[in-house]
């Protein structure tokens, strides 16, 4: 189901220079979770079906299979994260969320076209990402694809009130 988010009227679209600076928390993030998956394949790869060190990351059948592992691995990081809350945690560092035009969290079908253009905007250069700076509502290929926009969250009141 799919949450209605508040403060509709408090954010506004995201800039390109945030945008790349969750990309870049998220990376990391990223790469972490490879880093497990490939460690769990390559433990599957020698101790479930026996094969020699030699023989690991031998064929296109263990090459796809990681590579798929990865992919998934990296959709389910943040299909999660946008369906749950909007943002990812490098998002939240940025104070960035992901949401629909109308102002709920995304679903698993967006989600998904979302992360296939991120992929397609990263494999064309960054164009994609860059196409916020020529986009009058900010918006990039993932955004437009998928129906969704990033905005910008303001700032917690910190104000104590007695």
């Amino acid at each position: 189901m799919q949450r209605r988010f508040d403060q509709l009227d408090d954010v506004w679209p995201a800039g390109l220079g945030r945008r790349l600076g969750a990309l870049l928390y998220d990376a990391f993030l990223v790469a972490a979770i490879w880093v497990l998956i490939g460690v769990l394949h390559v433990a599957f790869v020698r101790l479930i079906l026996g094969l020699d060190p030699e023989q690991v990351g031998q064929g296109a059948l263990q090459r796809v299979t990681l590579q798929l592992a990865l992919l998934t691995g990296a959709f389910v990081f943040f299909a999660f994260f946008w369906m749950r809350g909007g943002m990812t945690l490098g998002m939240q560092a940025w104070r960035l969320r992901v949401q629909t035009r109308s102002g709920h969290s995304l679903t698993l079908r967006q989600s998904l076209v979302r992360y296939v253009a991120a992929w397609l905007s990263l494999l064309a250069f960054g164009l994609g990402y860059l196409w916020v700076l020529f986009d009058a509502e900010r918006r990039s290929w993932p955004d437009i694809a998928s129906g969704t926009q990033v905005v910008v969250l303001p700032k917690p009141d910190r104000r104590r009130r007695t």
